[in-house]
């Protein structure tokens, strides 16, 4: 596949699939990594990926007094784990089996003096077969990884616009390896009804606790258009919501998959993609947190309100 160079990349999920579904058992990999030794934030918002300057990484994982990090470069094509004593392992991402993959990354970890024992089968997949005997899923197309992480760079950039106008409880902007879902979610404060799981191996206690607040969530994720989709739905989704009309054009509520989507590529032919995005973003929103009554008042804010004085002060002033 030949590198894309616009700023919104070309990338046609039947072109990247195989390499698709490996970096996927890949990044669940890494992200119980995560999840066995940070401490439970609420909604399981410790175990996500963050898309980086190279690729996705952990960020900062404490382990014992300090903390190391693993990750996804995607400029260089390989997989980075960093130890806050110095220490560094690695090694090039290539097509290679699931099961090597997983094999290479506990030695890697093994040999910083990181033990490490994760649930070793991926999860909200069917079937979902054991990293140590999965030899189906071997695909790396380095070209494709690097042209799905810049899609996750401008997705993430514009969605961290949108998270900045909301001043009530917000998620970052990150990747759940569940799903493969870059997710941004906005909470209203009160509680939510039971959510009922049935995700494909995965608990239903899981889900209770992503869901256990009334929210409104926004993200981006390789599937649901010819080059990936956006989408956006509220939980509990509150009367009306589907009939909601909201824009850009291209954008409609798919009942099948209970959300509003958008194809990445209604945004990327845009002539302002920011702005479509951003449109579709603020409408889904808007139509959640209207219809459910939502004290907007006291959740939303101007992300410039300290602009003219930040604008002109010294780096002292702006510590504060």
């Amino acid at each position: 596949m030949e590198p894309e160079r616009s700023a919104w990349p070309r990338l046609r999920v039947d072109d990247w699939r195989d390499t698709r579904d490996t970096l996927h058992m890949w990044t669940q990999i890494v992200g119980k990594v995560r999840l066995v030794h940070a401490p439970l934030v609420n909604h399981w918002w410790q175990v996500t990926l963050y898309v980086s300057p190279r690729g996705l990484t952990t960020s900062a994982v404490p382990y014992g007094a300090g903390a190391f990090d693993v990750e996804f470069d995607f400029v260089e094509h390989r997989l980075q784990v960093r130890a806050s004593d110095g220490g560094v392992r690695g090694f090039d991402l290539a097509p290679m089996p699931v099961a090597e993959f997983y094999d290479r990354t506990m030695r890697a970890l093994a040999e910083l003096g990181i033990e490490t024992s994760i649930q070793a089968r991926p999860n909200e997949v069917d079937p979902a077969i054991p990293f140590a005997e999965d030899d189906q899923h071997a695909a790396y197309d380095p070209a494709a990884a690097h042209l799905f992480w810049r899609q996750l760079l401008q997705a993430a950039r514009v969605m961290g616009e949108f998270r900045s106008r909301f001043v009530g409880k917000v998620s970052p902007v990150h990747l759940f390896w569940g799903a493969m879902d870059l997710a941004c979610t906005r909470f209203s404060g009160r509680d939510a009804p039971l959510h009922p799981g049935g995700a494909p191996n995965c608990g239903d206690w899981v889900m209770e606790e992503g869901y256990s607040k009334e929210l409104s969530s926004c993200g981006f994720w390789p599937g649901g258009g010819d080059e990936g989709a956006f989408y956006a739905y509220a939980y509990p989704e509150p009367d009306g919501f589907a009939d909601r009309q909201v824009g850009p054009s291209a954008a409609f509520y798919s009942r099948e998959n209970g959300q509003f989507l958008l194809p990445y590529e209604a945004v990327r032919t845009d002539p302002d993609p920011d702005r479509a995005l951003l449109e579709f973003l603020q409408g889904t929103y808007e139509a959640a947190a209207d219809l459910a009554h939502w004290d907007r008042a006291a959740l939303e804010a101007d992300p410039a309100r300290w602009a003219d004085r930040t604008l002109h002060a010294g780096p002292g002033e702006q510590r504060g």
